[in-house]
């Protein structure tokens, strides 16, 4: 907020001069009261006094234009500058972040949160300090002309202060509810939305809206909470005060009838009463957004703070000229919330540059996760990982990510045209360079199919490239991977959504783009086996066998039991594919 401070406190002052200037009319009425009305009957006293009220009253109204001016645009800045740190916190932290939030809820501190945070900083906060300082005034005032009348309208504030206190307790509670089920129910939109096609095939669109409506109703529930607590507070703020100002009435005109108070500080007594019972009563909807804000405020620090536990190092190296050398010594890893759970135990692999090697093992045998320890998706939790006899811990995450481009089995596209998925992590060059990556690239992916989209290479991809087929996508992945022209590629198991002869055509490509490439390939089927130079088999979380294809089927009974496996799955996969 800090480069916002000066024209949101401007607004501050300006919102404060409007309710002094309308605090000043009372003022004023009590001088013509008592003066030209009831004294001298002067009609030129009372045309001043009656321009003077005028001119406060506009006064006041340009105060009100001032404060929204002034305070609408940075309000609007800081809730900007507020977003763009918390997405660029969440690019920086780890993939084991994003694996424990689900996007719904991300995306509503992101959006709703912060939209909350605008509307305090723009209102709340400036009304808040106003309101008070003008009730404080008000009552000094009110003290001021009609003595222990104004002690009187002061007592009401007794029972004002306890009810706020406690609606203050009881609405944080169900505001952070809220705040927090709206997560949930944005998680079950985005989750149905992602997954129309299985709910859908599947005919469960019924339990899809259950599940919502249900959701959707604990939400309506906690917002009427909310509701009936912000209405019991209004309803106190707006009834108490009233109710001590008609005891005020009662009272002051037998007073007044009794020569113990002017009929001008009387009038001007209960016209300064109704200029501040209005900040009063607005006190509830202040308190209610302030506490609002609280919470998002909560919501939304919860994630900044997160820190991250793949960080660059304060003094990075370097790798001057790369090679592509592949070590993995004494790799162990576990996640943050299974700590008792090794799934890689002590793994060593030597990877040589330009060798190509395919890593196999049974389904949740720590293949995938291995293979996400060389760009830093994950850090080890022990042991390490090289390139090039330099640790990558040591390396900053952008030129590690120079050096090494991965490939997922699931394609993750975005909503952006052909040219721009590929090109995603392609080093700087001329156009023609560029151009010149993008189609070798998409020739050794066989993403000839762009050709005849609608727009080619410039073809908008709907989102998550869902208008697409899934070979498609992993077609385009792969060459988004080549095109990155790494010195150390990972590719889990690229190809699978492929058929035999396209399967063929690319590995072929491959075979020949990767001569000089070191490529770490993560195999769930005999064909992908094939492209590599050398096979390492991974078992209880370690590198059991590493030799050629020939010489483990000879010497190892556990990657005989893979192939195996592996055989089985690559025809009941290729059915599928046919069909």
């Amino acid at each position: 907020m800090r480069p916002a401070l000066p024209r949101i406190v401007a607004g501050a002052f300006a919102a404060l001069a409007a309710s002094l200037a309308a605090l000043a009319i009372p003022q004023v009425l009590e001088r013509v009261v008592n003066g030209p009305l009831l004294s001298s009957q002067s009609t030129a006293g009372l045309l001043q006094a009656v321009g003077l009220v005028l001119g406060l009253g506009v006064a006041e109204a340009v105060f009100i234009l001032a404060r929204r001016a002034l305070v609408l645009t940075p309000s609007t800045h800081v809730e900007a500058r507020m977003r763009g740190a918390l997405f660029a916190h969440l690019q920086d932290l780890p993939i084991g972040f994003h694996d424990r939030w689900s996007g719904g809820q991300l995306l509503s501190r992101s959006m709703a949160d912060l939209g909350i945070m605008r509307r305090w900083i723009a209102f709340g906060v400036v009304l808040l300090v106003v309101n008070l300082t003008t009730i404080l005034v008000g009552v000094g005032l009110l003290i001021s002309l009609a003595g222990w009348l104004g002690l009187l309208y002061l007592a009401g504030a007794i029972p004002v202060v306890v009810l706020g206190f406690r609606f203050s307790r009881e609405f944080r509670v169900i505001a952070r509810l809220s705040q927090d089920q709206t997560g949930d129910l944005s998680t079950a939109v985005e989750e149905s939305v992602h997954g129309i096609r299985v709910l859908k095939a599947f005919g469960r669109g019924g339990q899809a809206l259950d599940s919502f409506t249900g959701q959707a109703g604990a939400l309506r529930q906690t917002e009427l909470d909310k509701a009936r607590s912000l209405s019991r507070i209004v309803m106190a703020l707006t009834l108490i005060p009233e109710v001590t100002l008609g005891l005020c009435l009662f009272i002051g005109v037998g007073v007044a009838a009794n020569d113990g108070i002017s009929v001008g500080s009387l009038v001007a007594f209960f016209a300064t009463a109704a200029v501040v019972n209005t900040p009063v009563e607005q006190l509830g909807q202040l308190m209610s957004m302030t506490l609002a804000a609280r919470t998002a405020m909560d919501r939304y620090t919860e994630v900044l703070d997160t820190r991250n536990t793949v960080r660059d190092p304060e003094h990075p190296a370097t790798i001057e000229a790369p090679r592509g050398a592949l070590e993995l010594r004494d790799v162990h890893f576990h996640y943050a919330d299974a700590p008792e759970r090794e799934i890689v135990d002590g793994a060593d692999l030597r990877v040589e540059p330009g060798e190509t090697v395919a890593l196999v093992g049974l389904t949740g045998s720590g293949k995938t996760t291995l293979a996400s320890l060389v760009p830093r998706l994950y850090d080890v939790t022990a042991g390490q990982v090289l390139i090039d006899n330099v640790d990558v811990r040591a390396l900053t995450r952008s030129e590690l990510r120079t050096h090494v481009a991965i490939a997922f089995e699931d394609a993750t596209l975005f909503s952006a045209t052909v040219r721009e998925n590929v090109l995603l992590g392609a080093p700087p060059g001329t156009p023609q360079e560029q151009e010149h990556a993008l189609q070798e690239a998409l020739r050794i992916a066989q993403a000839h199919f762009v050709h005849a989209l609608p727009d080619g290479m410039d073809t908008t991809i709907g989102e998550e490239g869902l208008s697409l087929s899934g070979g498609q996508r992993q077609r385009l992945a792969l060459a988004r991977a080549v095109a990155a022209r790494p010195r150390v590629l990972v590719l889990d198991d690229p190809l699978s959504a492929l058929d035999v002869n396209t399967e063929a055509l690319i590995s072929a490509d491959l075979a020949q783009h990767l001569a000089e490439v070191t490529t770490l390939i993560v195999a769930h089927r005999p064909s992908t086996v094939a492209l590599a130079d050398r096979v390492a088999v991974l078992q209880g979380g370690r590198i059991t066998g590493l030799d050629t294809h020939s010489a483990l089927l000879a010497e190892h009974a556990h990657y005989r039991h893979i192939i195996s496996s592996l055989g089985r799955n690559a025809q009941q996969q290729q059915e599928r594919v046919h069909l």
